[in-house]
């Protein structure tokens, strides 16, 4: 799934810097599961847009992907400008998951 979202996200964008992280082990689902992804994407067509419109088009591009396994997506979207005023680099790491699931009371 990794790979999948790479790649739609790499066509949608082309992006100068991406960055997609499984951090399902971090959740309480099943092994294996690749369902909460950290996903860190610069690019030009983010210049001028504001967050909620990155995130829209971020969340168009892997529409398929969250109407099927994907359950959570922590973004981090950039312009190439913003990227080189932070001093570039990657992305971040999700802090632990406090837990929680469906089954608890």
């Amino acid at each position: 799934m990794r790979e999948t979202i790479e790649q739609q996200l790499s066509s949608a964008f082309n992006p100068l810097h991406l960055d997609v992280v499984d951090e399902s082990h971090m959740h309480n689902v099943p092994a294996g599961a690749q369902s909460h992804f950290n996903v860190f994407v610069v690019a030009e067509t983010f210049s001028g847009q504001r967050l909620v419109a990155r995130h829209q088009a971020v969340y168009r591009a892997l529409a398929e992907q969250m109407a099927g396994s994907v359950h959570a997506l922590a973004l981090k979207t950039l312009s190439p400008d913003e990227w080189a005023a932070a001093g570039g680099g990657g992305g971040v790491v999700s802090p632990p998951c406090l837990g929680g699931s469906s089954g608890e009371t």
